[in-house]
């Protein structure tokens, strides 16, 4: 047997379509309380003769030629134990009785009643509850519907199926009206509105639990309100009279009360006279909002309209509270599912203190006991441990341009640059040319006897000779060439091509990428704490994210000022290298000194300039 899937708006259609007659009542009766619980199934039961158990009502309704659901079948000694006892029974329904083959644990309930004409009968629930608050919760909304029946006791047979379908109709259209409202704001204004009219109040205001308070949320008939308005005022502290005493309260209250109804009398005389109704929305045990109900004094509230209205809020509380709670920003939702879990820890009443003072103690102690890793921090700079100079070999002019700042070039290959080279090959053509004249001169000195002359002649084109290798030595060194491979780290000289260099003027820095190292500068209240051989990660301004491992290699004994600071520059070996890395990179670098107390790592700055600012 399928259940069949059921509105609150069908559920209505229904009541208003009744004919009155006992049969049509009870099935009405028994749809609304399933929906209502909800139940997967009921029945209402009513002891025959010997042991034979009748059933008045079934829902969902049998097909025609449908077998009875198992789980009625064994619900013949539950229900006489039910009538006897004039008790609610539980008990757990195994898996052969479980409808629709579900895993989730399920339950038959048995909840005795009365019924005008009917005699004692009980109603017979099969609930699927996740755990104990669930199915408490559902016990609570199926008593409080079959409580109903019980009103309406005085009324002779049909008036009272009649009455009691009215008020059932009654309570289904407010939780109706708070359904179709998906905000919070809308859908109490709809519960006050549906209030109001079913009742034919004046006004009907709902307020909502706010710390200690009760804050007027909606008030029927009315868009807009202002808290500092003396009507609202009034009706705020007739909810808080109703919260803090946790009962209903009604002006002129009856004389066997044994409330406090002052608050409700001054609302009563003061915008009235009138008739004044209190009433307080629970869930879970616990008051989250109160309902207060006017009209004029000749109308009073009478024990009908009471349960009915009661009734109504049963039913609407849950969607109501969970609007008011969730609908809102993410900000406030979040704070107030966190105060009701540390509520249930520490205790409702000042929740925010106590978590305060347990997350204060509880500093102190991480403080004062806990440890860390100390890793003082300051700046780096990559520096190569050694580079290639390429100076300009003789004076001269800048003739051309190969490489920029930051190119790669291999050892002896790759050409960074070249002078002109145009007066040493004229200078070059006049020595050669020397030269053969002093050769000319020797020879003929030979011929004519006259050593000497020879001799002197041979000497000065040994000379011509001398600087013909020279001038071409210059010549092969006009074309600049790095003794070693790495990256460019100096020569931007696009700009100066045809400037004027000297001999032994730096034109190109060539840094091979394998002899890079960091050198840090350690403040000097810090550098008491570095030691050789200590490890630490650092990493550059470009690349944040990626993290290079280094030793400490060397501690330079004299401090420099670098920023209008004392620092000692620490030079430090890098344990991996990336191609990316370039000198003159800078970042922060942090030394890992070892464990120290929290409470000394974060207040030893302040403690050393409080030490110093006392020191006489």
């Amino acid at each position: 047997m399928e259940s069949e899937n059921i509105t609150a708006s069908e559920l209505i259609e229904q009541f208003h379509k009744s004919d009155g007659s006992p049969g049509q009542f009870l099935q009405n009766l028994l749809a609304a309380q399933c929906f209502l619980g909800p139940a997967d199934g009921g029945a209402i039961l009513r002891a025959g003769q010997e042991k034979d158990v009748e059933v008045l009502a079934l829902y969902p309704q049998l097909k025609k030629s449908a077998s009875a659901p198992e789980w009625l079948a064994g619900t013949a000694g539950l229900a006489r134990e039910a009538i006897t006892s004039e008790k609610v029974v539980v008990k757990p329904l195994d898996k052969r009785g479980q409808l629709h083959g579900q895993s989730a644990k399920r339950h038959i309930v048995m909840v005795p009643s009365n019924m005008v004409g009917i005699g004692r009968a009980v109603t017979a629930f099969v609930i699927a509850a996740d755990g104990e608050n669930t199915l408490e919760a559902s016990l609570q909304k199926l008593q409080l519907s079959s409580g109903m029946l019980s009103y309406s006791q005085t009324m002779p047979g049909r008036q009272n199926w009649q009455e009691s379908s009215r008020r059932l109709q009654q309570a289904m259209e407010a939780l109706s009206a708070v359904n179709r409202q998906e905000r919070f704001t809308s859908a109490a204004m709809a519960f006050c509105n549906e209030i109001a009219s079913q009742w034919k109040c004046e006004r009907a205001s709902i307020g909502f639990l706010k710390g200690r308070y009760v804050q007027l949320k909606a008030m029927s008939h009315t868009e807009d309100f202002s808290r500092k308005m003396q009507v609202v005022q009034d009706i705020e502290s007739a909810m808080e009279e109703c919260l803090d005493q946790d009962v209903e309260i009604l002006s002129p209250a009856p004389g066997e009360s044994a409330y406090v109804s002052r608050a409700a009398e001054k609302l009563s005389q003061r915008h009235g006279p009138l008739a004044v109704l209190s009433l307080p929305l629970r869930r879970d045990g616990k008051v989250k909002a109160v309902l207060t109900l006017e009209r004029p004094a000749e109308k009073e509230f009478s024990l009908a309209e009471i349960e009915t209205i009661r009734l109504a809020c049963e039913l609407s509380t849950a969607r109501l509270v969970d609007l008011y709670e969730y609908d809102r920003w993410i900000g406030a939702t979040i704070a107030l599912r966190t105060r009701s879990f540390l509520a249930k820890l520490v205790g409702p009443k000042h929740t925010w203190t106590k978590v305060a003072a347990i997350l204060c103690f509880g500093a102190v102690l991480f403080l004062i006991f806990g440890k860390g890793q100390f890793r003082p921090k300051s700046p780096f700079v990559l520096e190569a441990t050694y580079q290639q100079v390429v100076p300009a070999p003789f004076d001269g002019y800048i003739k051309n341009v190969e490489v920029e700042v930051g190119d790669l070039v291999d050892a002896g290959s790759s050409v960074l640059g070249g002078l002109d080279t145009a007066e040493l090959r004229l200078s070059l053509a006049a020595s050669k040319a020397e030269k053969a004249g002093y050769l000319k001169q020797a020879s003929a000195a030979m011929r004519d006897g006259e050593t000497a002359q020879a001799q002197i002649a041979q000497a000065n084109a040994d000379k011509a000779q001398a600087q013909i290798e020279l001038l071409e030595y210059q010549v092969t060194q006009a074309s600049l060439v790095s003794q070693i491979s790495g990256v460019v780290v100096k020569g931007d000289l696009k700009r100066q091509i045809g400037a004027p260099v000297k001999t032994g003027d730096v034109l190109f820095e060539v840094c091979p990428l394998e002899a890079l190292r960091a050198q840090l500068m350690v403040p000097e209240d810090e550098v008491y704490d570095i030691k050789i051989g200590q490890e630490g990660y650092l990493a550059t301004a470009s690349y944040p994210g990626q993290r290079i491992k280094f030793v400490v290699e060397r501690i330079n004994p004299i401090a420099e000022v670098v920023n209008q600071r004392n620092v000692f520059k620490v030079r430090v070996q890098l344990m991996e290298r990336y191609p990316w890395m370039r000198p003159g990179m800078e970042g922060v670098a942090r030394v890992t000194v070892g464990e120290r107390r929290y409470v000394w790592i974060w207040t030893r700055k302040i403690v050393n300039w409080i030490r110093m600012k006392l020191w006489l």
